[in-house]
């Protein structure tokens, strides 16, 4: 829930919002950004074709992929 005493954060948007708008979002990850560090860089490797042996998918999850529309539920 957005702590509505925060000085310098935007004024929340319509009724509909309770917790503001896009501007209010955007703001607050500013705000934020400052207390995470970003992960290092990780370098991967590429696989060669010949590890690749196919993708195994369980029963259910076929299922279930397949009663999703082409442009996911």
């Amino acid at each position: 829930m957005t702590n509505l005493k925060v000085p310098g954060s935007a004024v929340l948007g319509p009724v509909g919002e309770p917790d503001g708008d896009l501007a209010t979002l955007r703001g607050d990850c500013a705000r934020m950004a400052g207390n995470w560090a970003a992960p290092e860089a990780v370098s991967v490797l590429p696989v060669s074709p010949a590890l690749i042996h196919g993708v195994s998918v369980p029963p259910a999850s076929a299922r279930l992929l397949e009663g999703m529309s082409d442009y996911g539920d």
